[in-house]
């Protein structure tokens, strides 16, 4: 990835990814030629061409240790790099994520990552800034005079957020793709899809001048339990929102669920409901696996609530079976349950049962789908 991928994250620092907490540089006091012909990427880049792994990678690796296709090898899959090792003049594929700015507080998420966690998170202690909105980017004009070149070379920008539809330098940045005629390359977002205008901006206004794009909503389960899960979301307005584009046939639109311990039991119900309301086509599933923090991953599950949840991924094969759905997505579900098997990490266990508690108390909620499905160990 460091050969084509630039990825813009919390304060402004340019990464390796999303994922690995490995640093370039910062666009917001360097210049996008010192970072991306600079000593620590190049540090990287050379690491991995004499097929040397790096700890700080351990994300992918331990997906990969599972049979699991991580954010590494999907990469490598979409723009063809495996025996690739050659340095692109600018990079093919930038992820840009402009603020925290964001509507949700989902409970797995946190202050760096979505400006409405601010309440709460100060409250804990847990903040991350003294204020509830971090911008990543600090000066649209300069770093669109930094790095806009290299964004009208590229093939494909992902956007996440925050909430990349609450960023007005989104829009910003869309239209100068429009202006300077780059609208061919590939547009991919992580959104919660919750609102479709935002401060007079018309998104739909944008996406029809693009022509490959494709929209992966970060939902993570149906109804009422997808509701306490992600603080925000609303499950009739995303069923509004879905219908509004329809009519955009060039947009592919997948539901990208977070597997954790609070969503990796109705995965299956999710699927087949957004299925029958056809919300999705039978290929539109994207998942993301969460690694942390421990106390939300599946492999902290206890192993007696494993065997329950396997059972209900099982009696998924068999209907998945009569309605040939496609391998591509049963090779996903099947990624979760190797995962959540792969490792005993239930002493995180109750910290998870502290922390929904806790959570419960201060939000005012009741986790019924959870005591439901966990049963007495949910004390």
């Amino acid at each position: 990835m460091p050969f084509i991928h630039y990825h813009v994250g919390n304060a402004g620092y340019v990464k390796a990814c999303c994922v690995a907490n490995i640093n370039y540089g910062n666009c917001n006091t360097q210049s996008f030629n010192d970072i991306w012909n600079g000593e620590a990427i190049n540090k990287l880049r050379t690491k991995f061409r004499n097929g040397e792994s790096d700890p700080r990678c351990v994300v992918c690796l331990n997906i990969e240790k599972t049979g699991g296709k991580s954010i590494r090898q999907e990469t490598h899959e979409r723009f063809l790099l495996e025996h690739t090792s050659e340095v692109v003049s600018s990079p093919t594929y930038f992820d840009i994520r402009f603020s925290n700015a964001c509507n949700f507080a989902c409970r797995t998420c946190w202050h760096g990552a979505s400006s409405s966690w601010f309440p709460e998170a100060k409250q804990l202690k847990r903040n991350c800034d003294t204020k509830p909105l971090i911008q990543n980017i600090t000066d649209f004009e300069k770093f669109i005079s930094e790095t806009g070149e290299a964004l009208l070379q590229a093939e494909e920008i992902y956007f996440a957020g925050g909430e990349p539809l609450m960023s007005e330098a989104h829009y910003l940045l869309l239209k100068y793709l429009i202006d300077n005629k780059h609208t061919k390359l590939r547009l991919r977002y992580n959104t919660n899809f919750s609102i479709l205008e935002f401060k007079g901006h018309k998104i739909l206004d944008y996406w029809k001048q693009f022509k490959h794009f494709e929209i992966l909503a970060s939902i993570d389960a149906h109804k009422e339990l997808g509701e306490y899960i992600r603080k925000g979301f609303n499950w009739d307005a995303f069923i509004s929102n879905r219908d509004a584009i329809r009519n955009l046939e060039h947009i592919k639109f997948k539901i990208a669920p977070t597997i954790s311990i609070l969503s990796i039991a109705n995965l299956p119900e999710l699927y087949k409901t957004c299925l029958d309301l056809k919300i999705i086509k039978k290929n539109d599933l994207y998942i993301n696996v969460l690694e942390r923090p421990h106390y939300y991953n599946t492999k902290a599950i206890p192993n007696a609530i494993k065997d329950k949840v396997a059972e209900i991924f099982e009696d998924f094969y068999s209907w998945a079976k009569l309605n040939d759905i496609p391998d591509f997505v049963l090779s996903q579900f099947k990624e979760c349950i190797n995962y959540m098997q792969a490792e005993d990490l239930s002493k995180h266990w109750k910290k998870f049962i502290a922390e929904t508690k806790l959570f419960d108390k201060m939000r005012g909620e009741m986790s019924i789908d959870l005591k439901n499905t966990f049963g007495d160990f949910y004390k």
